[in-house]
């Protein structure tokens, strides 16, 4: 055989070898249990949507998908079990702001977001809600920061964690409105919200997703709401911006694997997932606790992160919130 096209019989060899090994490694995934990691307590947005995507990823690839809270350190106790995990597609992650905040707010972080972890979908954003306990004496914006302004540092409002989306959105917010109030940390959204509903706190910029039920039972009062137009779930609620401050923040969800997944493993889980969320029923029940599905690209969701990481370098950097 001449030596050209011997070599070219062997370029083809190798290349349809390494195209065979991809789908042959996909096809035995997954042959047991896979868990998702929740870095947060049971009962906020990232725990109802574990739950959402395990259960359409069960139904499609025959195995159980079983979410696991593990909260702790602003997220990071939760993160570094995933990062730390056999990059094979049994340990997932569905987390969500702190995710890009974290890095920028420890200066020595045991995992780099964009290095340890390979991204596979952002699942959905929410626009961020600020609700108070029913007594307080505030029932609309320019009331509430009047309030605020009338006893500086003397509230507190929840959050949960340092650095995590409630505690970025209400530092952003009292920048902008000229207000102090005293930063309380939880360990999710469901004790957020009890804190706030108890009076212990008097004021959570949350995701509409763990407080939407609160609301609508009377347990935590809507003040306006950080999104361009009013949400139909909560139609009577304002935006901040009617209420005379420009102010928009989101809250996002996001399923990742530790870096060096398989990319046949990593595409599956993709495929699959997006799937699951463009079912009318997910979709519902998604826009039901006041969230939008976006089902993005890999590629699209590492570039995300990445721009959250800007953004939030401003915020932390001003309100000097940067830990050892």
């Amino acid at each position: 055989m001449p030596a050209g096209i011997l070599r070219a019989a062997v370029h083809a060899s190798c290349v349809l070898g390494v195209v065979a090994s991809v789908p042959a490694q996909a096809q035995t995934y997954p042959s047991r249990t896979v868990e998702i990691v929740v870095p947060f307590a049971a009962g906020g947005g990232n725990d109802l949507l574990a739950r959402m995507i395990g259960e359409g990823l069960g139904k499609r690839l025959g195995q159980s998908f079983v979410p696991l809270n593990r909260p702790g350190a602003n997220t990071n106790t939760g993160t570094l079990q995933v990062v730390k995990s056999a990059p094979d597609g049994y340990t997932l992650l569905i987390s969500s702001v702190g995710l890009a905040a974290n890095p920028l707010l420890y200066k020595r972080l045991p995992f780099d977001t964009l290095r340890d972890l390979a991204p596979i979908t952002l699942i959905a954003s929410s626009p961020t809600i600020l609700v108070v306990p029913p007594a307080l004496p505030a029932n609309t914006l320019a009331e509430f920061v009047a309030y605020l302004k009338a006893r500086p540092g003397e509230l507190n409002y929840a959050s949960y964690g340092v650095g995590s989306s409630p505690h970025l959105s209400t530092e952003l917010f009292l920048s902008m409105t000229g207000t102090r109030a005293v930063h309380v940390p939880y360990s999710g959204g469901g004790p957020a919200a009890v804190g706030v509903m108890g009076n212990n706190v008097q004021m959570l910029l949350s995701s509409v997703l763990p407080v939407l039920g609160l609301i609508r039972g009377g347990q935590l009062k809507p003040i306006a709401i950080a999104s361009n137009v009013r949400s139909p779930l909560l139609p009577d609620v304002p935006t901040f911006s009617e209420g005379g401050v420009d102010y928009r923040f989101s809250t996002w969800f996001g399923l990742l694997a530790p870096a060096q997944t398989p990319d046949g493993i990593v595409a599956m889980l993709h495929r699959h997932t997006v799937d699951t969320l463009r079912e009318p029923a997910v979709q519902a029940r998604i826009a039901e606790q006041g969230a939008e599905v976006v089902a993005g690209t890999p590629a699209e969701f590492r570039a995300f992160i990445k721009d959250e990481m800007d953004r939030f370098a401003v915020v932390i950097r001003d309100a000097k919130m940067q830990l050892d």
